[in-house]
């Protein structure tokens, strides 16, 4: 039977990342990879199922065509969206350790020395354990860093995948503010939410952060039964994705009502976001903006206290992740380079202002568009 192919990227975009990891790996004198993240597998080989979290990984050898380990379920979804054939297969009856060391002397040899994404959730203990065992001549290091610093920086189609999500998340925001009405239930906005991302072309529903009443003075609430109440501050994130690649951003609320007091502190936070986001460009140091962020909150005693990151890098992300491994805080040595896409966030007062960015050649572009102002709803 055929399978339709549903490849993500144009095969030649696959090659430049393969030829990319395999250069690195020969410059480290190393044999190959073991891919263990799932964003690793999927955007080295586009390998994607929502099965990600049984026992998989990619074999990728300093020289050749990667190999990917997966149960036998999975063989549909490696037809269609794998653009290399390379595969061994385990069923759930298989001693799958014993397989896996199979496939890995197979394509790196006998005793090999490779790097392993160490930190990868489903490479746990156990696991880890059991395939040194099996392959004792092994020698390793942690190759966490190796892929996971490559995508940091995403090409133009990957970057069309988040402006895409990025439009799917105003139409969530739209519907959050549509339903946040007094006498509503959160898990109702939740349901207009989603289902206007869905529509939108989100392949998840989210929504992320929402949460009213004392709840939205928290960050990171999910919604629940709760009945909107007049005067109620709602935190609302929209966190859309598109093949997977992620754009988000937040706005503030009040239900019904707003003092002028709540106006003047939305629109600090707007101007200390401005201004931080006005020195976001390559070259830059990441502690600039940050700086910018915390000393305008603190400066205008809108917080005792500002401990968070104010911006972290997004772009292919499989659940349980919610970022990528770069950060904008207290400390932070890194510089902003073209292609690095952040979602960069400013809280206060239960008010959150964020956007989704993607660095370009002299700047900065939003890749979320919406009103940037306290919504009554």
């Amino acid at each position: 039977m055929m399978v339709e192919t549903n490849h993500w990227f144009d095969r030649s975009e696959f090659d430049n990342r393969l030829s990319r990891v395999q250069a690195a790996l020969r410059a480290r004198g190393k044999d190959g990879l073991l891919a263990f993240l799932p964003e690793s597998v999927t955007w080295i080989t586009g390998f994607f199922t929502r099965g990600y979290g049984s026992f998989q990984f990619a074999i990728i050898p300093a020289e050749g065509m990667p190999t990917l380990f997966c149960r036998d379920v999975e063989e549909y979804y490696l037809d269609s969206t794998c653009v290399y054939p390379g595969r061994v297969m385990w069923t759930d009856s298989d001693d799958k350790v014993a397989l896996a060391a199979q496939a890995i002397r197979q394509s790196l040899g006998a005793a090999p020395d490779v790097l392993i994404e160490l930190a990868a959730w489903p490479l746990n203990a156990a696991r880890f354990e059991t395939i040194r065992q099996a392959l004792p001549d092994m020698r390793w290091q942690d190759g966490s860093n190796l892929v996971a610093t490559m995508r940091l920086i995403k090409s133009p189609a990957e970057i069309a995948y988040q402006r895409r999500a990025g439009k799917a998340a105003e139409a969530g925001m739209q519907a959050a503010i549509a339903s946040a009405t007094e006498g509503a239930t959160e898990r109702e906005m939740a349901a207009e939410i989603c289902a206007a991302m869905i529509r939108a072309g989100s392949d998840l529903p989210g929504p992320g952060v929402l949460s009213s009443g004392e709840r939205a003075f928290h960050l990171h609430g999910g919604y629940s039964d709760r009945v909107l109440k007049r005067g109620d501050v709602v935190q609302v994130e929209t966190t859309p994705n598109v093949r997977h690649y992620h754009a988000r951003f937040m706005r503030p609320m009040r239900v019904t009502e707003a003092s002028d007091a709540d106006h003047r502190i939305v629109e600090q936070l707007i101007a200390i976001q401005d201004a931080a986001m006005a020195e976001i460009r390559p070259g830059v140091a990441a502690s600039v903006p940050d700086a910018i962020y915390r000393e305008g909150v603190l400066s205008a005693g809108l917080r005792d206290s500002y401990t968070n990151k104010t911006m972290y890098s997004v772009g292919l992300l499989l659940q349980p992740n919610g970022g990528e491994p770069l950060e904008a805080a207290p400390g932070c040595t890194w510089l902003f380079e073209p292609g690095m896409t952040f979602h960069t966030y400013v809280l206060a007062r239960g008010f959150g202002m964020s956007e989704t960015i993607t660095i370009t050649a002299d700047g900065h572009e939003r890749l979320t568009n919406f009103p940037r102002r306290l919504f009554v709803t």
